[in-house]
């Protein structure tokens, strides 16, 4: 046990020295590291809202939006759905909360009834079991209607899939503005909390979350304006929607898109070349690209619109078929404007209108007060560590004490290169990893004094004592990081903070208490070997 082959001890040394070199850059500012050449680590330890000031937001989202959403896409499945099936019907709408249809001829009201039922899914999965439908399909008052209507149930997982699917298009959002450090998670039913580390001024932040972004082309009626339809009342498949640059002007179009914005995969701003005014270009994918092509192709002469958040931006004429799968969107842009939409079109459209219900700007001063005590909570702890092993085992506890100093290096160097936050309570649970680190010693060197007490020479007692205590010391550290686990799956913000850092510590407390201290044991007893035949242990 005591035997170390010559790579283990390069390994081990060469660990030690990488944990150092990746930690170095805390100990400068981030205007030295810069200067530092290519092949250096430079990334630093970020710290969190709680140290370094931002903003806090807080949004909500807009349940009713999700529902509307919803219940407009069940509408035109289930105009395709019984088109489809040749099955004829002379109203569909939504209303009271569900979509309303009246069947043509009554000897088909089963067989349309049987058709849309189809559309029904049922919730969970296969491990947890089945916990109901998402839409209820029953027949009205009348024997010619039917009304589908979404369950509670599935309108429950209908928010909880927008509140995920909205925290991954608001980090994309969050991420372009330069920044890794920012937090994203989601608060009670329908709240999502944005922290923002670093940041003062949440105009742009608050500009990226606040649109949803939701981009279509439609077809314009090729008769009747907007203005008539909006003074009577417009067709079936069809919507009014106001213009987004002249005030009052509105335009039908067809509320089935050609192409939705989900088909973008890249959207970039740019200067038209004629006028040189801001723009948007934009790629489609195979599938929008094959589409609108086929749309352009058939509708050469007539208009057709680009609309934004259900606001028209420009309806432009075809002047000839767009075959590319590429286009550009004018309007009234500004070059900041322009940015910010195509960063919002890259990233996705939210799935719904998301309302900032509070917002806090945290200055640094708070966080400077709270680093400076939490560097010296753990100043004054890891001293008295050190102080407490070296008067109680002497020599053995000196290698103790080099070991929490490599111990503390290492937890820095590993939060550096992942790029985890430093919170407040991650503080907590570094100075937590110091007692741990301690603690493994301590069982390991009480084992060596046992086994001393029972007989055994100085050799045996030292290969013992860490040969027994590993299992002792494997179990108390397993148990430590179940929970540290459990409380970063279940927990979000500072807790998450407080099991990260307790999580690293861990792995890193157990590999100086074992291996590196082992190693500078195995070092000394070699040495007092080769000086003299007799050992003796100093604890």
């Amino acid at each position: 046990m005591l035997h170390f082959a010559r790579w283990k001890i390069v390994a081990i040394t060469l660990t030690c020295l990488l944990g150092l070199l990746f930690a170095l850059p805390n100990l400068f500012s981030k205007e030295t590291v810069q200067g530092w050449p290519d092949w250096l680590p430079s990334r630093q330890l970020s710290l969190g809202l709680d140290l370094r000031g931002g903003a806090h937001l807080l949004l909500s989202m807009d349940v009713d939006d999700v529902r509307k959403d919803w219940l407009d896409s069940l509408r035109d499945d289930t105009r395709r759905r019984l088109r489809d099936a040749r099955i004829g019907f002379t109203g569909l709408g939504v209303q009271g909360g569900g979509v309303h249809v009246r069947i043509a001829q009554p000897d088909q009201v089963d067989a349309a009834l049987k058709e849309l039922r189809g559309l029904v899914q049922p919730l969970g999965n296969a491990i947890l079991g089945s916990a109901g439908d998402d839409i209820e399909v029953q027949r009205g008052a009348e024997p010619s209607l039917l009304i589908l209507q979404p369950t509670e149930a599935g309108m429950q997982q209908r928010v909880t899939n927008a509140i995920g699917a909205s925290i991954e298009t608001v980090r994309r959002r969050i991420d372009t503005l330069g920044t890794a450090e920012a937090t994203v998670v989601r608060q009670g039913w329908d709240r999502i909390l944005v922290q923002f580390p670093g940041l003062q001024d949440t105009a742009q932040l608050k500009a990226l979350i606040g649109e949803t972004a939701r981009l279509s082309f439609h077809d314009v009626h090729h008769s009747i304006t907007g203005e008539e339809a909006r003074a009577s009342r417009p067709p079936p498949g069809y919507r009014v929607h106001p213009s987004a640059e002249q005030e009052g002007a509105v335009y039908l179009l067809r509320e089935t898109p050609v192409v939705r914005g989900d088909q973008l995969v890249d959207a970039q701003p740019g200067f038209d070349q004629r006028t040189n005014e801001p723009i948007i270009t934009f790629r489609f994918n195979q599938s929008g690209a094959r589409t609108f092509g086929r749309f352009t192709q058939e509708n050469v002469g007539r208009p057709f619109a680009i609309v934004l958040d259900d606001k028209v931006l420009s309806a432009p004429v075809i002047r000839e078929p767009i075959l590319g799968g590429s286009g550009q969107i004018s309007g009234s842009f500004t070059v900041e404007s322009a940015n910010n939409l195509a960063i919002q079109l890259r990233s996705g459209a939210l799935p719904a209108k998301l309302t900032i219900v509070e917002e806090r700007t945290v200055g640094p001063s708070l966080g400077a007060d709270s680093i400076e005590a939490g560097s010296r909570a753990f100043i004054v702890g890891g001293v008295a560590s050190l102080v407490m092993v070296g008067l109680a085992y002497g020599t053995f506890g000196l290698f103790a004490a080099l070991g929490l100093v490599i111990n503390a290096v290492l937890v820095v160097a590993v939060m550096s290169v992942l790029g985890a936050a430093l919170t407040l309570p991650g503080i907590a649970g570094l100075v937590l990893t110091i007692g741990m680190a301690v603690d493994a010693n301590v069982l390991i060197y009480e084992r060596i004094r046992e086994e001393l007490r029972n007989g055994k020479s100085p050799i045996a007692a030292i290969d013992a004592g860490f040969t027994r205590a590993i299992i002792t010391i494997a179990d108390s550290q397993l148990t430590t990081l179940a929970a540290a686990i459990v409380m970063f799956w279940l927990g979000s913000g500072p807790i998450r903070g407080f099991a990260v850092t307790l999580s690293i510590g861990i792995f890193t407390s157990v590999f100086t208490a074992v291996t590196v201290t082992r190693l500078l044991v195995a070092l000394w007893v070699r040495s007092i070997r080769h000086k003299s035949r007799t050992v003796e242990v100093p604890i």
